[in-house]
């Protein structure tokens, strides 16, 4: 058994790094509810424009979108990672590094790159695979110009023939316990089923061709900032959960430390009054 030293020092530290995951709980739970507050009131206007955007290109003929939907042969494939910058944060980050591999693995015989976005997406595939650039500054002011920048690199890869697929790997936001790792394509634009998508009641002008191509763009920027967001949000639920967890595994062991420093010290103490007894009966004798 530990003496009563090495218990107090292992309580002392324990209580400190108590207060720490209680704080950065803390710090998380305020910061998830304005990305919540973020991602919940993106998400409809994400939808309609895609929904939008599905309607039109249903009513015309052809391939309207013309290089944005472009199938090419599958050669060369870029996955963009989207993870976080700071860790401590449960199996977030991992699940999406799990998933990027298993999307090169996926793409075996091909050229797969990683374009990331988040510190430890980019510290962890760029030992494995060929990590072509990181973007993790955009979350230090997480803005639509800001990810728009980065959708628009992506785009233009595309369009020179970079490569053949671009394809969005990241954490989807449900509530603060669950975030689901997603894979969207994101270029090329994914064909239309015209029997899900209805024609609508609208109103064209100028014309629906050049409608569409003025949306492609605006509707792929919307897309990458919609998961940057989700993203955004899994991260501080996953924090809060994995901090909330540990304070709790923390508090566990702190009661069971005083309950085994307590029982040291009334061994000691008993010990020093037999000890006491023994030597008063041996002046005795």
């Amino acid at each position: 058994m530990a003496n009563l030293k090495e218990i107090r020092n292992r309580i002392t530290s324990i209580s400190s790094t108590m207060q720490i995951t209680s704080a950065m709980k803390m710090v998380s739970a305020a910061k998830l509810k304005k990305a919540q507050d973020a991602i919940t009131a993106m998400r409809p206007y994400a939808e309609k424009l895609t929904e939008l955007l599905q309607n039109l290109s249903a009513s015309l003929d052809g391939d309207v979108g013309g290089e944005f939907t472009t199938q090419r042969e599958v050669k060369k494939v870029l996955i963009v990672a989207i993870t976080s910058n700071r860790g401590l944060c449960g199996a977030f980050n991992a699940n999406v590094i799990k998933e990027a591999k298993n999307r090169s693995e996926y793409y075996a015989g091909k050229q797969v790159d990683v374009f990331a976005i988040g510190k430890k997406g980019n510290d962890i595939l760029s030992k494995t695979a060929t990590v072509i650039d990181n973007q993790s500054s955009v979350f230090d002011n997480l803005t639509f110009e800001n990810v728009a920048d980065i959708a628009k690199t992506l785009t233009q890869k595309f369009l020179a023939g970079e490569y053949d697929r671009i394809e969005l790997i990241y954490n989807q936001f449900k509530n603060a316990a669950t975030q689901i790792v997603q894979t969207e394509q994101f270029l090329p634009l994914a064909p239309v089923q015209s029997d899900k998508a209805s024609a609508g009641d609208y109103i064209f002008e100028p014309a629906k061709e050049e409608i569409v191509l003025t949306l492609i763009p605006k509707a792929l920027k919307t897309q990458l900032y919609k998961c940057v967001r989700d993203s955004f949000a899994s991260e501080h639920g996953a924090r809060m959960t994995a901090m909330h967890k540990a304070t709790d595994n923390a508090t566990e062991l702190r009661n069971q430390l005083k309950l085994t420093y307590n029982k040291a010290r009334q061994a000691a103490i008993t010990n020093e009054i037999l000890e006491i007894v023994g030597g008063a009966e041996a002046l005795k004798g």
